[in-house]
């Protein structure tokens, strides 16, 4: 700025209104030390700008006085060795009376049995006043103090639980559980991810490196803390390509299942396997060696390797036929289903409490236990399906869906998913992303 003074006066001394404009510009660009190289025709000059004058009245803007609530919540993770006033002292609490309360009340008293890795909550104001104090209890209920006009009263109840979404994205590279395990998802959630797709995709022997997830689930927070995950609320899962999306609906008869996006069941009327993670050790076959027999014989169900004990459960709603010993079956439950379809379970150790005759079973609902009754060299569950009484392969047959969405709730379905499908889309551009 002193060299724009230093010129501009300098050029006025001198009567810099007869100087040609450019070569006021070369003095004041010399006079900064640039050098540039730049042409201007003979005895050329700028020409005047044109301005013009505009006045508008603004409003003033409208400024709010900041209250102040001199109220906060603070949190001290409990460490081994801790008492309630150690804890008490690093979150600044300097209250003689609240001390005294909370030594002499009953119901105060479980805060001296302090466990290292939970954590105090208090409610403070900006003189190191408690107002309220919350913690979670061993036995999980939450511990209230809370300062009223008479004084301080502490009470126990159940948790009030709050439910949050959670979003995770993974790609498998050797099993669903590993690739969930690597981006922290709950036990749980992997599980029921299992489960709602056990319709389309066989995740015991026909998953693919490159397969790949998105789920939107339920986490539950307790006083501020996590305690479960509850349910998958969205789903995608990429098999070979080919991509099997499902979302929770709870209808208004309270059942929850899960839909495409078109409303229809994702739940099959029949689940592929009446076992949970085993392996098939003999087909379905029109001809094998009966490892019992010794002979050449038709194997119309698939076995199914398991420890004695397994639980075995209904691969679809429907009603027990027989429940009990029949030749080589052994021990075996036959349940008839809606339409020509039946089930048959046979080589069990033992049947489930209240399985019997005329008794109506759900889908996944325990009917028995692997064992090695009848003909059998070993323990594992022989498994039939069959359609008019006839056998079919249970692995290859296209199962029937469940019913769909009912014509009354499908526009309330849809408003519940809409935000649904765009956050499994933001899953699916992350993983790409990251792929890429």
């Amino acid at each position: 700025m002193n060299g724009w003074r230093i010129l501009t006066q300098s050029a006025a001394a001198v009567g810099v209104r007869n100087v040609p404009r450019r070569l006021l510009a070369v003095a004041l660009l010399m006079g900064f030390g640039i050098v540039a190289a730049f042409g201007l025709a003979p005895e050329s000059s700028l020409p005047d700008v044109a301005t013009q004058r505009i006045q508008r009245d603004l409003a003033a803007p409208v400024i709010t006085e900041l209250v102040r609530t001199d109220v906060y919540w603070r949190e001290e993770r409990i460490a081994r060795g801790d008492t309630l006033g150690s804890v008490l002292a690093r979150l600044s609490i300097s209250d003689a009376a609240a001390l005294q309360f909370l030594h002499n009340d009953a119901a105060a008293r479980t805060l001296y049995q302090l466990k290292p890795g939970k954590s105090l909550r208090v409610q403070t104001d900006d003189e190191g006043h408690l107002l309220a104090l919350s913690y979670l209890t061993q036995n999980g209920d939450v511990l209230a103090v809370r300062r009223g006009e008479n004084g301080f009263v502490a009470e126990t109840a159940a948790p009030q639980p709050t439910v949050r979404l959670e979003m995770r994205a993974a790609e498998i590279r050797s099993s669903l559980f590993a690739a969930a395990d690597d981006v922290g998802l709950p036990d749980a959630i992997t599980g029921q991810i299992a489960d709602i797709f056990s319709g389309d995709v066989d995740f015991h022997h026909d998953l693919h490196l490159g397969d790949r997830f998105t789920v939107v689930y339920e986490m539950c927070d307790i006083d501020g803390h996590a305690s479960g995950a509850g349910k998958v609320v969205a789903a995608e899962f990429v098999s070979k390509g080919r991509s099997y999306r499902a979302y929770l609906w709870r209808a208004s008869d309270g059942v929850a299942s899960y839909y495409t996006e078109d409303g229809r069941s994702v739940r099959k009327a029949f689940l592929r396997s009446p076992l949970e993670f085993t392996r098939v050790t003999s087909g379905y076959s029109l001809a094998r060696m009966h490892p019992f027999m010794q002979t050449w014989r038709a194997h119309k169900g698939v076995d199914f390797a398991a420890p004695t004990g397994t639980p075995v459960h209904a691969s679809g709603d429907g009603k027990v036929q027989f429940a009990g010993q029949q030749n080589g079956y052994g021990n075996v439950v036959m349940l008839q289903h809606a339409g020509s379809y039946s089930t048959v379970y046979a080589h069990l150790s033992r049947f489930a409490a209240g399985i019997r005759p005329g008794v109506r079973v759900a889908q996944g609902e325990l009917i028995g236990y692997v064992g090695q009754t009848g003909w059998a060299t070993g323990p594992h569950l022989h498994y039939e399906f069959r359609v008019g009484n006839e056998q079919r392969d249970p692995m290859t047959i296209a199962l029937p869906n469940a019913q769909p969405i009912a014509a009354v709730e499908r526009a309330a379905f849809f408003d519940r998913v809409a935000p649904l499908v765009a956050q499994l889309s933001l899953g699916r551009g992350v993983m790409l992303a990251g792929a890429d």
